[in-house]
C-alpha cells in the first residue's frame, strides 16, 4: 500500500520538475537574446563612431592638402614677385646709367666751352683737366658697370674721383662707385658712399636717388632703423622727387605704423 502511495506522489511531481526545467531553459534563451540585442546595439554604436572618426580624419587630411596647395601657391607668388622686383631694379639701374650718360654729356660740353671762353690759359701745372679726357674716363667706368664688371668699375670710378677732384661729374661718379660696391654685396661701404653724395651735393639731381639707394643698402646691411631714418630724410627734403615716391612705398613696408 505504501508503495502505491509513493509511486503516485512521484507521478504527480514529475510534471512540475519538467515545467521548472523548461522555465529555466526559456529564461536562459531570453537572456541570451537580450545580450545579443545589446551587443548588436553596442556594435552599431561602435561602427558609427569608427565611421565618424574615419570621416573626420579624411576631412582633416583633405584640409591639410588644401592648405599645402595654398602654401605652394603663395610661395610661387612670392617667388614671382621677387623675380619681378629684381628685374625691375635691374631695369631701373640700366635706365639710370643711360640717362646719366646722356645728361652729363649735354651738361659738360657747355660748361667746358664757357670756362674756356672766360678764363685765361693757366700755367702748365695748373691747367684744368681735359674735358674730353674726363668724359672719356667717366664713360669707360660707366661702361664697365653697365657690363656687369663691378669690381673693375669700382676701380675705374675710384681712379676718376682721384684724377678729377673738381669735376662736375663727381656726384655721379660717387653714386656709381657706391652702386659698384652694392652689386658686390658690400652694403656698408655702398651706404657710406650714397650718404656722401647726399651730404656733399645736396642740390644735385642725383641726391634723391642716392638717399633711396642708401636706404636699400642699409636694409641689406640689416640696419633697418638707419634705413627708416634715411627714407624719412628723403621724403622731407625732396618730397616731389620720384625717389621720394618710391621711398614712401618702401617706408610703409619697413615702418607701417608710421604711415
Amino acid at each position: 500500500m505504501k508503495r502505491h502511495v509513493w509511486l503516485a506522489c512521484l507521478a504527480l511531481a514529475l510534471p512540475f520538475c519538467a515545467r521548472a526545467g523548461m522555465f529555466d531553459d526559456e529564461e536562459a534563451r531570453r537572456q541570451i537574446r537580450e545580450l545579443r540585442a545589446e551587443t548588436m546595439v553596442t556594435l552599431d554604436g561602435l561602427r558609427q563612431r569608427v565611421d565618424a572618426l574615419a570621416k573626420n580624419q579624411l576631412d582633416f587630411t583633405n584640409q591639410i592638402e588644401v592648405l599645402r596647395a595654398e602654401i605652394a601657391r603663395l610661395t610661387g607668388q612670392v617667388e614671382v614677385l621677387t623675380n619681378s622686383l629684381e628685374a625691375a631694379h635691374k631695369r631701373q639701374q640700366d635706365f639710370y646709367v643711360d640717362l646719366d650718360a646722356r645728361l652729363r654729356k649735354l651738361e659738360s660740353l657747355p660748361a667746358a666751352q664757357t670756362a674756356a671762353a672766360q678764363e685765361a690759359p693757366a700755367p702748365a701745372a695748373q691747367q684744368p683737366a681735359d674735358p674730353q679726357a674726363e668724359m672719356r674716363d667717366y664713360e669707360a667706368a660707366l661702361s664697365l658697370f653697365r657690363g656687369g664688371k663691378y669690381k673693375e668699375a669700382q676701380a675705374a670710378f675710384e681712379a676718376f674721383i682721384a684724377a678729377y677732384p673738381k669735376s662736375t661729374l663727381l656726384p655721379n661718379a660717387t653714386y656709381w662707385l657706391g652702386s659698384s660696391h652694392y652689386q658686390q654685396r658690400q652694403f656698408d661701404k655702398a651706404a657710406e658712399l650714397y650718404g656722401k653724395v647726399a651730404a656733399g651735393w645736396p642740390n644735385d639731381p642725383k641726391t634723391p636717388d642716392a638717399l633711396l639707394a642708401r636706404a636699400n643698402a642699409q636694409v641689406q646691411a640689416k640696419d633697418v632703423k638707419g634705413a627708416i631714418q634715411t627714407l624719412e630724410a628723403l621724403i622731407q627734403k625732396y618730397p616731389t622727387s620720384a625717389a621720394a615716391e618710391n621711398g614712401r612705398t618702401r617706408l610703409k613696408t619697413l615702418a607701417p605704423k608710421k604711415r
